[in-house]
């Protein structure tokens, strides 16, 4: 009983800090976060719905087209005609002519029109199969820029962990020469009381530990602004944040291809360069003739209307049209058929769009020629980078080796009194600073490594 008590003790006691040590985010945890918070990568991702929504219109210009319209109102037309002169034998010597007379029409009401009107596409004269190429393949880049911004994070978030880790080690590195600082002052301290040092040797030890202090101030500073960035570009709690506590390690990297085809910017212009192929195709077709069916069905109606004439309608008759039709209709009014367009010379804008496809064609092969040739010098520099980078981490080994050795032997004849605290303070530092440079040449190695990566398109986050 006393033993599942004292178990369910030390299980209380200790979840917390389980629970603790799982919401510490990793790298992987960070990137995830920040392609999610990532604003550009968002608007990306918007552009290319309004790329797949213009596909869809393309997909659905051959879909039938209807439309219903109507009309009512006040309704006044007058219109001006002439009754052509009659010669009309009626017997032998008897005729009766009818003079050409000038009369005027005049309608009025109430007007009410309906229609109802069906089209569809039938053939675009090739038109939209290429423009529904071209669009396909401008989506297919956006996809791959899509990459390489997600590649971008990549790069901004390790480098970032890799800062907090450089930082975290510093801090133990001015911690551990504080703490052997603090020992070799309390030697000081017996020395300056049997008379052995002088008060200006004590000094420049509580002078070192002075710039101890305000270094490990301005490493709380960078530490700070460090959990704010990464906080605003992941949009994770700052207390999950500063819980972070990473170890640089160098990154073992073999490079497995020297080509830069595979790189985001070549295939995003190539599928460019696929697009206003296609979008050539599109505009040369504009001569084409267009095919389309149309049917229609339509009413129109006459209310309280009105219809006379300013003159008789026959000479000599005494009679002029005076009617008042209460309700007049014209319906059903059916059309259906097929007709068609051909632009025969369109003012030669047909011609200056097939040139304007082709010069943002030939724009796009100049990019990809200069981006190849920039990618290539950059795939050489990296290389060469990360190979002094690895040399670098080597050297600041043995350095740092020395530089212990060196502090080891010095503080043992400080205490026999035979080292000044100058020699003492002067090894001090040097073990610090080549301890730090080691951590920044890891540092560095990994930037290196990471560029490298990203110069054949190979930036996996597992690799990292």
């Amino acid at each position: 009983m006393k033993l599942k008590i004292k178990i369910l003790w030390m299980i209380t006691f200790l979840s917390p800090f389980f629970v603790l040590s799982q919401s510490v985010p990793d790298l992987e945890d960070l990137i995830q976060a920040a392609i999610a918070n990532d604003g550009n990568l968002n608007q990306q991702k918007l552009q290319h719905q309004i790329t797949q929504l213009s596909d869809e219109r393309l997909k659905d210009i051959f879909l039938p087209k209807v439309n219903l319209t109507a009309q009512t109102g006040y309704l006044y037309t007058s219109t001006n005609y002439k009754t052509p002169g009659l010669h009309i034998p009626l017997i032998e010597e008897l005729e009766l002519n009818i003079p050409q007379r000038t009369n005027r029409l005049n309608i009025s009401g109430i007007s009410a029109t309906a229609k109802a009107e069906a089209s569809m596409l039938i053939y675009s004269g090739g038109k939209v199969k290429y423009l529904k190429e071209a669009n396909r393949e401008k989506g297919k880049s956006e996809q791959i820029l899509m990459e390489k911004t997600i590649d971008d994070i990549i790069v901004e978030i390790s480098k970032a962990y890799d800062q907090f880790s450089l930082l975290h080690h510093s801090k133990l590195v001015l911690d551990a020469s504080k703490d052997r600082l603090a020992i070799n002052r309390k030697t000081a301290d017996k020395a300056l009381s049997y008379g052995l040092i002088t008060p200006y040797d004590h000094q420049k030890i509580e002078l070192a530990q002075a710039i101890l202090d305000s270094k490990l101030i301005e490493y709380e500073g960078k530490r700070e602004l460090l959990i704010t960035q990464l906080h605003l570009l992941t949009g994770m709690e700052r207390e999950r944040i500063a819980n972070i506590d990473p170890v640089l390690q160098p990154i073992d990297y073999l490079v497995s291809s020297t080509e830069v085809d595979q790189r985001a910017e070549i295939r995003a212009l190539e599928h460019g360069i696929q697009a206003a192929e296609n979008k050539i195709k599109a505009e040369e077709k504009w001569w084409v003739p267009k095919v389309m069916a149309k049917a229609s069905v339509a009413y129109m109606g006459l209310y309280e209307g009105k219809i006379t004439t300013s003159d008789e309608i026959i000479s000599g008759s005494n009679y002029r049209l005076d009617l008042n039709p209460n309700r007049l209709h014209i319906f059903p009014m059916v059309q259906a058929g097929i007709g068609f367009q051909w632009d025969i010379f369109d003012g030669r804008e047909g011609k200056t769009n097939v040139a304007e496809a082709q010069i943002n064609k030939e724009i796009l092969i100049q990019k990809k020629n200069e981006a190849e040739k920039l990618l290539k010098l950059n795939l050489a520099n990296n290389q060469t980078e990360f190979e002094i980078a690895y040399a670098q981490i080597e050297l600041k080994n043995k350095e740092v080796e020395l530089a212990q050795k060196a502090l080891k032997n010095i503080e043992k004849e400080f205490r026999y009194g035979t080292k000044t605290s100058s020699v003492l303070i002067e090894a001090e530092n040097d073990l610090l600073n080549a301890e730090l440079e080691l951590q920044t040449a890891i540092f560095n190695q990994r930037r290196n490594a990471i560029e490298l990566m990203r110069s054949t398109q190979n930036l996996k986050i597992e690799n990292l």
